[in-house]
Parts: structure tokens; C-alpha cells; sequence
């Protein structure tokens, strides 16, 4: 009978500490003292666990472009905000306001805020909110 409860109940534990694991601190990764704000063109949306996902290409003051990697939320909090799926879609221009890595990783940051292309500001659900209280 012990075994019997053994095999039923690991893989339910299992199941429930992986996404835990997956799961990355905001604190660990990005920086609040280095922020930026950046106006660009959406290429890409990723609606996938455990963080939402899209890429920005902005242009800097010489011209040239760089595809920005954007990470939000999580899918359960974008969605308590009025985020959907199809919220960013390839074409919308945004203006995205939000933390740079520690690392020092280029085209790539946390975004706090979006400026959607009808001039809504929407959180992004970014886990600074949560590490900042």
C-alpha cells in the first residue's frame, strides 16, 4: 500500500515544483538603477510560459536597428491586465519602459511598461512590480 501512495504521489509533487524551479527572480537578472525607454516597431510575439515575450526592432540616432528582446510577465498576471495573445501583433508601434540585466546584455531587457499603438499604457506584468513592494 506505501509504494502504491509513493508512485501516485511523486509525480504530483514533481508537477508542482518544476514551474517553481523554471521560475527566475527579477532581482536576479535585472537591474532597477539602469532603466531605458525605447520607441520601435513589434517583429515578434511569444505567449509562453513562464514569461510572455516580444521583440521590438528600434532604430538608434545613426539609423541603425536592433532587435530588442523584451520579457513580461507571467501569462496568469498579463491576463488579469487585460493582456491578450494577440495584444502586440507584428507591425504595432510601442514604446516600452523597463530594466536593463545586470549582465549587461545588449537588446535585452524587462519591460515595466507598454504604450500600445491606440496610446493605452499597459504594466507589463514585469516581476520588478513584485520585488519592488
Amino acid at each position: 500500500m506505501r509504494i502504491g501512495w509513493g508512485v501516485l504521489v511523486c509525480p504530483i509533487l514533481l508537477v508542482l515544483v518544476l514551474p517553481v524551479l523554471a521560475h527566475h527572480s527579477f532581482e536576479a537578472e535585472y537591474d532597477f538603477n539602469k532603466t531605458l525607454k525605447v520607441t520601435g516597431t513589434v517583429t515578434k510575439m511569444e505567449w509562453m510560459n513562464p514569461h510572455a515575450h516580444f521583440y521590438v526592432d528600434v532604430k538608434d540616432a545613426s539609423g541603425k536597428v536592433t532587435n530588442w528582446n523584451f520579457e513580461l510577465g507571467a501569462i496568469p498576471v498579463l491576463l488579469k491586465q487585460g493582456w491578450r495573445k494577440d495584444s502586440l501583433k507584428q507591425g504595432d508601434q510601442v514604446t516600452v519602459e523597463g530594466y536593463l540585466p545586470k549582465d549587461g546584455t545588449k537588446s535585452m531587457a524587462n519591460a515595466r511598461r507598454v504604450t500600445l499603438p491606440d496610446g493605452r499604457r499597459v504594466f507589463g506584468g514585469s516581476s520588478a512590480d513584485v520585488a519592488d513592494k
